[in-house]
């Protein structure tokens, strides 16, 4: 099946196959269908990983509410696959009956032996174009301050850090641990690029 998320200025097309230095990678919106793949995937991941979010995503309860969420249509969520393994996912998370309903969260995942690879900008490309379709202006992304290269990857795109949250998560020993979030004004930076005559913002 594919399908087609439209704005004004553009589209993305789902499943789509891109090339990393790893070989041939599909993209595609998940469904209630992937749920276990990517619970196997969230269980393979260094536990350090997953301390950005506000839920233990190897938990099947908290899948379970994921996947709700994207049936409420709440959540985007892309992935990366090849065959029926997962690669990565991105996340765009947007809360309509919130005071920030104009504000989206990123979250970007993926296998650590992948990274370096490209996956993990191409995802955020990805989820930043998701967000501004759904008509999110403004973009948030949170990680744990010593996760250098993801920050590098949002600060690539054009995210600035706005705010320190200082041990703000706890880890499975009891570790306390800081989070950086960073920003994007979705509108700042098309301005910015229709001055340099780009019609596209990713």
């Amino acid at each position: 099946m594919t399908i087609t998320a439209v704005s004004d200025s553009f589209s993305r097309t789902y499943p789509r196959t891109v090339t990393s230095s790893e070989g041939n990678i599909v993209l595609r919106l998940m469904n209630a269908d992937d749920a276990a793949a990517v619970l196997a995937f969230a269980q393979g991941l260094p536990a350090h990983d997953l301390l950005f979010l506000p839920r233990d995503i190897t938990e099947p309860k908290v899948m379970n509410a994921w996947v709700r969420a994207i049936e409420r249509g709440d959540i985007d969520s892309v992935l990366a696959v090849r065959g029926t393994t997962v690669l990565g996912c991105a996340a765009v998370i947007r809360d309509p009956h919130s005071w920030s309903s104009h504000v989206a969260e990123l979250r970007l995942l993926a296998a650590p032996e992948l990274r370096g690879s490209g996956l993990g900008h191409r995802l955020a490309r990805e989820a930043c174009a998701l967000a501004i379709e759904r008509g999110a202006e403004k973009l948030v992304a949170r990680m744990t301050v010593d996760q250098r290269s993801a920050i590098a990857v949002f600060q690539a795109l054009g995210f600035r850090p706005e705010a320190l949250l200082s041990k703000h998560v706890k880890d499975r020993q009891g570790v306390t641990h800081d989070l950086v979030v960073l920003s994007h004004d979705v509108a700042q930076f098309e301005a910015q690029m229709r001055a340099y005559g780009m019609t596209e913002a990713f």
